[in-house]
């Protein structure tokens, strides 16, 4: 039987990273946030890549619901979910057998890193509200408290933070493949990873240890504060490296 794992993450997270990680197990597959399209098509957001990506996936949410709860590429089906792509509105019963975890990173370090790819910022572009809705939601679905990882916490102390990733997943600990991978692009990539992806081409791990926070100026700075009791809330519950 296959185990579902479902990676919920905002951008500029280290997300591709750790779908780099789980990929490049022996025992896992993955897909690379497969409801971006629906988000497009519904929302007419204008983001990089936007045509191509509207080509290269279903905009129809049960489509893309049925593969991900049927298919059995691998043992484990590790799924990369962006939380900013799965809207208030959605039927989250799909979702109820998947095993459930959160990656969270610090708002200050989210935003700048988004500020250095797209020209503007809202709360929406970043998925942390959505990603503190989603956890309460899925919660109470699933009666039961999804993992949480912070993303600073994995950097500092991969093999320690993975090992007890894997632990909570009821996963074999595989560190030599999931501290290390080959460099460059993958087949399984979306289409949009011309334009995010360059950081995870060039690496062939987890980067040595986090960099600092950075401040932020302005209203990018006061959008910075407003995300923190969210992020503070999610960041209690975190699978700690001690």
């Amino acid at each position: 039987m296959t185990l579902r794992i479902a990676m919920w993450s905002g951008p500029r997270n280290i997300s591709t990273a750790m779908m780099r990680a789980w990929e490049n197990r022996a025992d896992c597959a993955v897909i690379d946030e497969p409801f971006y399209a629906c988000y497009l098509a519904e929302s007419g957001a204008d983001h990089p890549c936007r045509e191509a990506v509207l080509q290269s996936q279903p905009t129809c949410r049960s489509e893309v619901i049925a593969g991900l709860v049927s298919d059995e590429p691998a043992p484990i089906y590790y799924q990369k979910h962006m939380t900013h792509h799965m809207p208030a509105a959605c039927d989250l019963s799909w979702a109820i057998e998947m095993h459930h975890v959160f990656l969270i990173r610090d708002p200050a370090a989210v935003i700048a890193s988004y500020l250095n790819k797209m020209p503007t910022v809202t709360s929406d572009d970043i998925g942390i509200v959505r990603q503190w809705e989603l956890y309460q939601t899925i919660s109470e679905l699933t009666g039961r408290r999804p993992t949480v990882i912070d993303g600073a916490d994995v950097l500092a102390n991969p093999h320690v933070l993975l090992k007890k990733l894997c632990s909570a997943l009821e996963v074999p600990w595989r560190e030599q493949e999931m501290t290390a991978w080959p460099l460059g692009p993958r087949t399984s990539d979306g289409v949009w990873a011309q334009h995010w992806y360059q950081s995870v081409w060039a690496s062939t791990g987890f980067s040595a240890s986090p960099a600092p926070t950075p401040n932020v100026p302005g209203v990018a700075h006061k959008l910075a504060e407003d995300m923190q009791p969210y992020f503070q809330t999610l960041w209690v519950d975190r699978l700690k490296p001690g």
